[in-house]
């Protein structure tokens, strides 16, 4: 009788299961198909860019190729990035830009730039880092001593407004984060978000940013924290002198909010029930103000990835915002072809605003009056009545 039976038959099967495995796989490595197959590489689409026509430089990158060689001066000069065998600083901030500029993933990105996924990753850290370490020179407090020509050439806003020197508000920046910390990230309408603070002149510039708050942190806490925490350095207005908030913070000295529980957008005007004084503070001091709506606009348009941050550590998700706000003002001083991101200027409401004009109930207004300053009381109501009396429109 035969010594063969079922068990060598398996050692059998199982030793052709490997050797076929063994041929498939040696198959699959000479046939392998190379995964970045364009015929440009990084380098030749930068160059490309660069050489091309300064309509698709713009569109890619939302700055113009003199505002790009300043960008690539300053980190060069500055020591701040390094040309490697593979990478030039032009295509390392290149890349990082289009990244920003279309909110482009990590992947799609190490696609279209032929790198990996950690060089991708790595850059996006490295420069948005470096960002936030010049945002001290580029978002710097406004000049104190000067009126904006916004309100000096308009007889709506002068002489009423000539202490104003710039607009407060907080916008809500999507962030990913891990479920144990998603409650306190949780905002009003529901989604994860930081909740950034930031102050504007009337040139469309950022004068001071703070980011990385959580979405459910109402905007009044935040600024409470930023100015009353010297390690926030929040420029504070000199006598005289105050940002225009809307009526959710507090008028107090150097904010100037709006009169509650009146009439303060442009479609509500008409309505007859309110103080007709107090309505043309308050629509004036909405067409003023918004200039902070308008620039968030700009902001998020020109930069994408702030609709949306891909799932980065949050310290990194909060760099990156600081970092768009840089790169922001940078355009402002140095590219003059930006006109494309610019909503209408006499916008007074774009719809996104989230003022709490009359939203509140009769004891919140009650206590929040109580609370607040009589000095900028009385500097609201002077500016009211002088409206009023010179009857401008």
């Amino acid at each position: 009788m035969s010594g063969y039976n079922s068990s060598d038959e398996d050692d059998d099967v199982v030793l052709l299961v490997c050797v076929m495995d063994s041929v498939i796989r040696k198959i699959r490595r000479q046939s392998r198909i190379p995964k970045h197959v364009s015929a440009f590489s990084g380098h030749e689409k930068m160059c490309e860019l660069i050489t091309g026509h300064e309509g698709l430089l713009l569109e890619h990158i939302r700055m113009n190729r003199d505002c790009f060689h300043r960008l690539v001066t300053l980190f060069t000069v500055q020591n701040r990035l390094q040309e490697t065998h593979t990478l030039t600083v032009q295509e390392q901030l290149m890349m990082f830009l289009t990244m920003v500029a279309h909110g482009d993933s990590n992947r799609r990105t190490s696609y279209e730039w032929k790198h990996s996924g950690e060089t991708v990753s790595r850059y996006m850290d490295t420069i948005s880092s470096h960002l936030v370490q010049l945002a001290s020179r580029f978002i710097v407090p406004p000049d104190f001593n000067d009126v904006s020509t916004v309100i000096a050439e308009n007889r709506r806003f002068y002489p009423y407004f000539q202490g104003c020197v710039g607009a407060i508000d907080g916008t809500h920046i999507p962030c990913v984060v891990d479920a144990d910390v998603a409650a306190a990230y949780r905002n009003r309408k529901g989604f994860t978000s930081q909740n950034v603070m930031a102050v504007v002149d009337f040139e469309m510039k950022f004068t001071y940013l703070v980011a990385g708050w959580e979405g459910s942190c109402h905007d009044a806490r935040v600024l409470n924290v930023a100015t009353s925490n010297p390690a926030f350095m929040f420029p504070h207005a000199p006598e005289g002198k105050y940002y225009l908030v809307d009526a959710g913070y507090k008028n107090k000295p150097g904010f100037l909010a709006p009169f509650r529980g009146q009439n303060y957008h442009l479609h509500d005007r008409r309505r007859e029930d309110g103080d007709r004084r107090k309505e043309m503070f308050n629509y004036r001091h909405a067409s003023l103000r918004n200039v902070i709506e308008r620039t968030f606009g700009v902001w998020k348009s020109r930069f994408r990835i702030l609709r949306g941050i891909p799932r980065y550590p949050l310290e990194k998700q909060r760099n990156i915002v600081i970092a768009c706000a840089v790169l922001h003002n940078f355009i402002k001083l140095f590219s003059s072809e930006e006109a494309v991101f610019n909503p209408e200027d006499d916008a007074v409401d774009d719809g996104n605003a989230q003022d709490d004009v009359g939203e509140a109930s009769t004891q919140q207004q009650q206590q929040q009056q109580r609370e607040e300053s009589n000095d900028m009381g009385h500097i609201r109501d002077h500016i009211a009545n002088a409206m009023w009396n010179d009857r401008l429109d």
